[in-house]
């Protein structure tokens, strides 16, 4: 029989309260881990469930801990910094791993650790939330319907809800740092929003302007396509200023600024609410076409972005304690398929043109 347990780091956050909640609708049983006890502790308590304390830093609490499970769900970010660690501890224990980052350098990484994990029998699949599942299956859709593609363009966007702490505290740190876009197959610095369009999201028609979205790092892992841009919804009022980003951008990198930002981030609410998440829904448009100048476009509305974290990170953490994965380095539509995101309920997909 399936185990039904994994450990989920970062439990305490918002992102990680949210999906410690929804695990027994999936038949699961997180054991929640963090740093914080008197965080951790209640939260145990309200859901029935056990609880780990320890720090990433200390090696030999963490590992002493993942020898106990098969599988991590690690949701604490900025990414950039928490994901190294549990990655080499999930190496060392034979530990599956995934998470909910966007962040490319994360998906990098995990690259570079793709025979490694092999060796362990484990697989590691960053990204299982809204950061990347449904661009990574859109992506995969057209590549599919459009084998011959050479250009593939992602935007997402939002109707309501909000950011939580964590999201916000990712942009925040990331605030007058450059873009990236895939460039015959080279990942490719560039201005922040250096392009903008107008998209029609099917719900409604909105701006959007590139970012450096995990696709450029994932989409190309999936489908081979070597030009790739990532986009996402901003007024054209911001997009404009943007263009005079190069004299603000030091202000931005400043500690003072970053310091600034992360005060305001920590007075507001960790999250939306679940009214606002239930009024929200998120949107995801792609675009591929070929030398010959052919374009297919679709575009996917499902349920709000947290939700689509939570229920996506869900579903393929009881695929994989089910048995059902493949070794080392994995994007989450190149394992499962361009239908994984239809598992997410309220979700829909429908081809444009």
């Amino acid at each position: 029989m399936a185990s039904t347990s994994f450990l989920l780091y970062g439990a305490n956050g918002y992102t990680g309260s949210l999906i410690s909640k929804m695990a027994a609708s999936f038949g699961l049983k997180p054991i929640l881990a963090g740093r914080r006890e008197e965080v951790l502790k209640p939260l145990a308590a309200s859901i029935g469930a056990a609880y780990k304390v320890f720090d990433l830093q200390n090696a030999k609490a963490m590992d002493e801990i993942l020898k106990e499970v098969s599988l991590v769900l690690h949701a604490a970010g900025p990414f950039k910094f928490t994901a190294k660690p549990m990655i080499e501890g999930c190496i060392r224990t034979k530990t599956h791993y995934i998470d909910i980052t966007g962040e490319i350098q994360v998906y990098e990484l995990a690259k570079k650790m793709h025979e490694a994990a092999k060796e362990a029998g484990i697989m590691l699949m960053p990204g299982v939330g809204f950061d990347v599942v449904p661009t990574d299956c859109m992506a995969l859709f057209l590549k599919e319907k459009m084998p011959d593609a050479t250009d593939l363009k992602l935007a997402f966007a939002s109707l309501g809800g909000r950011l939580s702490h964590g999201t916000a505290t990712t942009m925040a740190l990331g605030a007058g740092e450059k873009s990236s876009v895939r460039r015959d197959g080279k990942i490719t610095a560039v201005p922040l929003g250096h392009k903008g369009m107008w998209v029609d999201f099917g719900l409604k028609k909105l701006f959007v302007m590139t970012i450096p979205w995990g696709d450029i790092s994932t989409a190309y892992t999936t489908t081979g396509i070597p030009n790739i841009e990532t986009y996402t919804g901003i007024s054209p009022k911001t997009f404009k200023l943007l263009k005079y980003q190069n004299l603000f951008n030091w202000i931005l990198r400043t500690s003072f600024m970053r310091n600034r930002e992360l005060a305001k981030i920590k007075a507001k609410p960790a999250g939306p609410s679940d009214e606002q998440r239930s009024k929200s829904k998120a949107l995801v448009f792609g675009e591929v076409s070929n030398q010959a100048g052919k374009k297919l476009q679709a575009r996917i509305i499902g349920p709000d972005g947290y939700t689509i974290t939570a229920e996506a990170s869900l579903i393929i953490a009881k695929k994989i304690l089910e048995g059902n994965f493949k070794t080392g380095y994995q994007t989450p539509a190149g394992c499962y398929g361009a239908d994984l995101i239809l598992e997410v309920k309220g979700t829909s997909r429908e081809m444009i043109s």
